[in-house]
């Protein structure tokens, strides 16, 4: 809580307390009226009573209550400012291939790592939302529910790896794993973003079919392909998991699936070829799907003029007494 002042330029009156200061320092250093007396001995010996003590103290208390009434004209306010920021998240999940095909390098060093990195990036830019991760190969599950501690989501997605579930595309299973885990949120807008390099040849779930289903749970499908055109190097592993070839082979993705998915479910189908295009579709994602911040401000002013009036009267009270009462002379 702040004081300001409404009208400060008043506050420059009080550099005339000094100067009254001076003049009556001057003027009881002057004396007043004088007698001649033959000594003054008995005058040093005699005791001083308390009036002798409380001379000064009118004067004290007059320059104060002027002091005062000059900080009340400037009108001292103490300003209370409250601000509640209310932010309606958006639950989104993160449903990426996880399968060997995504160990190909034409993404550097491969589409895996710089999948996970760029979702990292996007997951940071996510203040407020929930996000949840599935990965899927040839079966799904999740990696991670609905959270929004990044940090332990961070962790997990920098740990994931291929070749942890059996290999394949089921993009049926991970598309309903990640509609599972929105089955029950109560946010006003859900998202699920499908990341793959395949086609949809694995499990038991038509991919269609749970399009069908998040269309009307209200869920919202974004759909990725990874891959450049043409071919890609993929490496070849022994049994050890060592590479020990690379060979060219054809990119194939199943677009059209990708792009039904997105168009019955109100989302969007995007072809990555590069990191840097990958980049840029997790960034115009993160623009489409902008999470509800309101900020309400309220603002208290208090006007504190009356405190230093009373104060000021209380002192003018107090010099009226010690000047008329205690310091009384009587004739």
């Amino acid at each position: 809580m702040d004081m300001e002042f409404a009208n400060p330029k008043i506050l420059w009156l009080l550099v005339v307390i000094p100067l009254l200061v001076a003049y009556y320092v001057w003027r009881s250093l002057q004396g007043g009226a004088s007698i001649v007396i033959s000594s003054t001995e008995s005058l040093r010996k005699a005791p001083r009573t308390v009036r002798y003590y409380l001379r000064h103290l009118p004067a004290v208390l007059r320059l104060g209550v002027l002091s005062l009434v000059i900080v009340a004209l400037a009108r001292p306010q103490t300003i209370e400012q409250n601000v509640k920021t209310n932010v309606e998240g958006i639950d989104i999940v993160l449903a990426m291939d996880i399968s060997g095909s995504m160990l190909a390098r034409d993404f550097k060093p491969d589409r895996l790592t710089a999948a996970k990195e760029v979702a990292a990036q996007f997951v940071a830019s996510r203040e407020g939302d929930r996000i949840g991760l599935v990965v899927f190969a040839g079966e799904a599950f999740t990696q991670s529910p609905l959270t929004t501690d990044q940090s332990s989501l961070q962790t997990l997605l920098a740990r994931m790896r291929s070749g942890i579930i059996e290999d394949g595309t089921a993009i049926g299973n991970g598309l309903a794993t990640a509609v599972n885990r929105l089955r029950e949120s109560e946010a006003k807008s859900k998202v699920v973003i499908l990341l793959t390099d395949g086609v949809n040849n694995r499990g038991h779930i038509a991919p269609k079919t749970i399009a069908e289903i998040a269309k009307d749970m209200g869920i919202k499908v974004y759909t990725i392909g990874v891959g450049r055109n043409g071919t890609a190097p993929y490496p070849v592993f022994d049994e050890r998991g060592r590479v020990v070839d690379v060979v060219e082979a054809k990119v194939e993705i199943d677009e059209a699936l990708l792009k039904d998915i997105a168009e019955i479910t109100g989302g969007d189908y995007f072809r990555a070829t590069d990191k840097r295009t990958l980049e840029a579709i997790y960034a115009q994602i993160n623009e489409m799907e902008k999470s509800k911040v309101e900020v309400y401000e309220t603002i208290h002013i208090n006007e504190e003029f009356l405190r230093f009036l009373l104060i000021a009267l209380a002192l003018l009270v107090t010099e009226f007494f010690v000047k008329y009462i205690i310091l009384k002379r009587i004739p």
